[in-house]
């Protein structure tokens, strides 16, 4: 397993899809992954420090987890299959729960929780991005600090 951050959500285009970009924190590769739009404007919502009047879902389990004494350690993106992600939630207790990784990622981001991405999922799914390519990465950075959740939001 190695530690993973969260750089950001963005929306792919044409697809008008979001993914969640996560970078290896000791190495050169990023992996993307595909998202709901619900789950993108969550995850960019704790990424923000938004607080929504009532709480969201992933509020609520974080609060759920305070009101029942555990405590979330760690999250795990822990498989790829068939371009679908998986993850795990992992208490302080030892109890594993088994999770996407969108809804994995944003209660980590409202717990501060250390997220870490399997050696398997970062070969099969891990991204590169030599020096010459860091351009391109602040770039995404650029647009990630000036993204607001409402563009995430569908038209329908």
């Amino acid at each position: 397993m190695r530690e993973v951050d969260v750089l950001g959500v963005r929306v792919e285009m044409p697809s008008n899809q979001p993914i969640v970009l996560l970078r290896e924190t000791s190495g050169d590769r990023y992996v993307p992954i595909w998202i709901g739009a619900v789950e993108a404007t969550a995850i960019a919502f704790a990424q923000q420090g938004v607080v929504p009047p009532r709480p969201l879902t992933h509020d609520l389990m974080k609060e759920l987890l305070a009101a029942t004494g555990s405590e979330l350690s760690e999250v795990r993106i822990t498989d790829v299959k068939d371009g679908v992600f998986f993850a795990t939630l992992v208490l302080a207790s030892g109890v594993e729960v088994s999770a996407r990784p969108s809804d994995s990622i944003a209660l980590a981001l409202r717990t501060g929780t250390t997220i870490y991405c399997s050696d398997d999922v970062l070969a099969e799914a891990g991204i590169s991005a030599p020096a010459e390519e860091e351009d391109e990465v602040e770039a995404f950075r650029e647009f990630l600090d000036h993204v607001s959740p409402e563009d995430f939001e569908s038209g329908q």
